[in-house]
């Protein structure tokens, strides 16, 4: 399985996932000819994409969506519970295209594909597992916060994408933020703080993960520094080193690692 992260924030979240008979992305909130030239990137062209997962439908998250799969026609997923939240922003998108699926595990290609419940500010939020054989990835951001359902479904996961969005004193003391906005953010519909990452990380950690992409930082309210040492020394403190028993890295609003999960 070859997974890539070609972009990750408020400014655009895509995800590539590639097996032997599956070529996929998860949501698409670059437009489509940037979704384009960033898989050029990885040598592959945008008809030979099999299928758009949608994680839900904030902008951030499917931008590029209604031109890419019309264009293209390529099948976009999207649990039932937030179908017609999506329905309804897309204009282009043939009805055909769409594919709804309910809380089952379903495959594409040779791909098996898990999804759960997500607490987030939207109509609904679906995160990702993704079997090949027996090697799993797993992409969870855009919640509030985790649970022991959450937690049991991305357990066993080699890579995880895992949201470490905001450092709560950056926030609280940011002066372009208003207070419902940041409350917003706080609440358990909003987004994992780095210090919740944490907390989620050393459960990966102690349950075999090797490693954790940390996702959907704020440009505000984060650096990639600041994400990167509040996780690690968390760790730390729980006798887990990065480096030795697993690794982390941070994703950006550009492409970045290229993972070959075997």
């Amino acid at each position: 399985m070859r997974v890539c992260n070609l972009g990750s924030g408020s400014d655009g979240n895509l995800t590539y996932i590639e097996t032997a008979k599956a070529k996929i992305l998860v949501d698409a909130g670059l437009s489509a000819s940037e979704i384009t030239k960033r898989l050029a990137l990885l040598n592959v062209e945008p008809q030979q994409i099999d299928a758009i997962l949608i994680t839900h439908e904030h902008t951030d998250h499917i931008k590029g969506v209604d031109v890419f799969a019309s264009r293209y026609h390529t099948k976009v997923y999207v649990h039932n519970k937030g179908f017609w939240a999506l329905r309804s922003k897309l204009k282009k998108a043939d009805l055909i295209s769409f594919m709804p699926f309910d809380d089952l595990d379903f495959v594409i290609g040779d791909l098996q594909v898990s999804n759960f419940a997500l607490s987030h500010d939207a109509e609904y939020c679906t995160g990702y597992s993704f079997m090949q054989n027996t090697k799993k990835v797993s992409i969870l951001t855009d919640l509030g916060y985790t649970n022991p359902e959450v937690l049991s479904k991305i357990q066993g996961s080699v890579l995880v994408y895992l949201e470490a969005n905001h450092d709560v004193a950056m926030l609280k003391q940011n002066p372009l933020y208003p207070p419902v906005l940041k409350q917003r953010i706080l609440g358990r519909r909003g987004h994992l703080s780095n210090e919740q990452s944490a907390e989620v990380a050393l459960f990966l950690a102690n349950t075999g993960t090797k490693q954790i992409m940390l996702s959907h930082l704020s440009t505000e309210n984060n650096t990639p520094d600041l994400a990167y040492g509040t996780i690690c020394a968390y760790l730390k403190l729980n006798g887990v080193i990065e480096g030795k028993h697993i690794k982390i890295a941070t994703t950006s609003i550009y492409p970045s690692y290229v993972f070959n999960v075997e």
